[in-house]
């Protein structure tokens, strides 16, 4: 009885690990992708990653670096808006550099007041006052001829009524006042003359001086809005109201790093891609001018033509970590850059990384070396 239970459990034991086997080997129908991944459209194409950039005859973005440091006050702009050149993006704390600026040019205005009043002399109350003292010397000197005149007739007449002393005395008195009557007209001349030229030309320097520090403040001063550099799409601001910016840009919490606090594109009409080529592939790159490529958007089925802008005659390395100072790459990439028409009913933006292969233009006459 004891054998004959054994065999049925061992039986039955046997039956399950058959059946658990056959279940575990079946095998899952796999699930229809959500895309098709891309394929080289080209006999002989060349893949190549690219990413998407605003389309511009230089460059890749105009990044915006502040002048000038200090809290953000405002930002007047968002992020995907259309702006025109000259439009104000945002304003940094400029309540120091106004007050230097509102100083420089009270002393501007100070040296003007001064060259204003150098070049208007003499003053006529001036001169009246010295032609005063001129008719005033003279007065002095008829007195004192008219005493010494007086003494000198009653000296001849009587040596002993006047003293020899006393005429000598009253001789001196009256050269005195003669020396000071052309004393006195030596200066009327000089206040009649006017400021001197070189007192003129020194106010002069100094009052320019003064104006181009007061104009090189305001000009700082204006530094402390930004403002487009030209017409395009706000692509990204990094920083808000209260952020502390300097020239070296803004600091990124996430990245740990500075960068641009504004990134402008060209307007979003049109958008260029961005390709880098690997170095090894340079040599079977198509002849610019049969050059053509397909560019895929991943994620969708979606394919777009290109048609080839410009190749960026630089080899660098390629870019693949987020900070490009502790990049430690050897791969070295060529530029290529294409332009294509940006599809409405599809979300592109610059950025964005995309699949490219790059081929030779059908019917194109290949050129042998």
């Amino acid at each position: 009885m004891k054998h004959s239970l054994l065999f049925v459990l061992s039986a039955v034991g046997l039956l399950l690990g058959l059946y658990g086997a056959y279940i575990y080997g079946q095998q899952p129908q796999p699930q229809p992708p959500l895309f098709n991944p891309a394929s080289n459209p080209y006999a002989n194409g060349i893949y190549a990653q690219g990413i998407i950039e605003s389309d511009q005859t230089e460059g890749e973005n105009i990044n915006i670096y502040p002048e000038v440091s200090g809290p953000i006050t405002g930002i007047l702009v968002a992020e995907g808006q259309s702006v025109r050149k000259g439009d104000t993006l945002l304003t940094i704390d400029d309540s120091v550099q106004r007050a230097t600026a509102a100083q420089q040019e009270a002393q501007a205005e100070a040296g003007a007041a001064l060259l204003a009043e150098l070049e208007a002399e003499p003053r006529p109350e001036t001169l009246n006052v010295a032609e005063a003292q001129v008719a005033n010397a003279e007065a002095s000197v008829k007195t004192a001829r008219d005493e010494f005149d007086k003494q000198e007739r009653v000296y001849h007449l009587d040596p002993d009524a006047v003293s020899k002393e006393t005429l000598d005395t009253d001789r001196d008195a009256l050269e005195a006042a003669q020396t000071n009557v052309e004393v006195v007209k030596k200066q009327y001349e000089l206040l009649e003359a006017g400021a001197w030229s070189y007192d003129i030309a020194t106010q002069e320097k100094q009052y320019m001086a003064l104006s181009k520090a007061y104009a090189a403040s305001t000009a700082l001063l204006g530094k402390y809005t930004i403002k487009a550099p030209a017409d395009g799409t706000v692509l990204s601001i990094e920083a808000t109201v209260g952020s502390y910016v300097s020239s070296a840009g803004t600091y990124d919490t996430y990245t740990e790093s500075l960068g641009p606090i504004i990134v402008m594109g060209a307007p979003q009409t049109r958008l260029q891609v961005r390709t880098f080529v690997d170095e090894i592939l340079v040599d079977r790159l198509p002849d610019s001018a049969n050059m053509e490529a397909q560019m895929f958007i991943r994620g969708t089925d979606a394919h777009i033509p290109l048609r080839f802008v410009r190749i960026q005659p630089y080899v660098s390395p390629k870019i693949e970590l987020s900070d490009q100072r502790q990049e430690r790459v050897d791969v070295r990439v060529l530029p290529v850059i294409f332009r294509f028409e940006k599809p409405e009913k599809l979300a592109l933006y610059p950025g964005q990384l995309v699949d490219v292969y790059i081929g030779e233009r059908r019917g194109a006459q290949t050129s042998t070396p």
